[in-house]
């Protein structure tokens, strides 16, 4: 049975200079500075022909292609071929990042009820909004943050709860009013950019904060 377009898993650029694009890997391609490459990356660093990625029955495999400024994966030098997994992170020559998104990413569905706009997943640390997802992804500390809030399903948090989430109770006692909430207002503006109309994180003074996720 023929695969359908959504069905493919998905590279996505982010920090770099082809930031915001993204290819559907039904095929081989081949990433690098030569025009002929299918990734063609305009920097110095990357090599003429850079790195590869394959479909087979068992994932796509990510290879380095003998580059001079090497392939990164999840942060590491990329020394052997490597089946991707969801949600790995490509950098190429420390020039460009991706992200890469497998085909059976399926959207979750919240357990009881209607699904609110903004949805999560602890598994792939993935969130949606407006059935849009969020890319690139949040940091380690606005996803603690924003999963503690969506488990909660719009009771309010305190402020220690939060802090003590985020930052693990050996840290908490260090962590400023301030770094709070300067934590909340990116995680605000990081919504806003999929959703300008609706302000998700809500601070009841006095009290904490809250999740104000409307059904979709």
């Amino acid at each position: 049975m023929k695969k359908t377009q959504e069905e493919y898993p998905l590279f996505v650029a982010q920090d770099g200079p082809l930031k915001g694009q993204r290819w559907q890997l039904s095929q081989t391609i081949v990433l690098g500075r030569e025009s002929s490459c299918d990734v063609v990356i305009v920097d110095r660093r990357i090599s003429r022909f850079h790195a590869r990625l394959t479909p087979t029955p068992e994932g796509v495999i990510l290879e380095d292609l003998g580059s001079k400024n090497g392939t990164h994966h999840n942060g590491n030098l990329l020394s052997a071929p490597v089946v991707l997994q969801d949600g790995d992170l490509v950098s190429v020559a420390l020039a460009q990042n991706f992200l890469f998104l497998t085909s059976d990413a399926t959207m979750p569905l919240l357990d009881g009820g209607k699904p609110g706009r903004l949805m999560m997943d602890q598994k792939s640390r993935r969130v949606w909004v407006n059935q849009q997802q969020l890319v690139p992804p949040l940091s380690a500390q606005q996803f603690k943050m924003l999963w503690l809030l969506y488990e909660s399903q719009g009771q309010v948090v305190s402020r220690p709860d939060l802090v003590a989430a985020v930052w693990g109770d050996e840290q908490a006692a260090g962590v400023s009013d301030q770094a709070l909430d300067a934590l909340i207002r990116r995680l605000r503006d990081r919504l806003a950019t999929l959703d300008p109309t609706h302000q998700y994180i809500d601070t009841v003074r006095g009290h904490g904060v809250r999740l104000d996720n409307p059904t979709a």
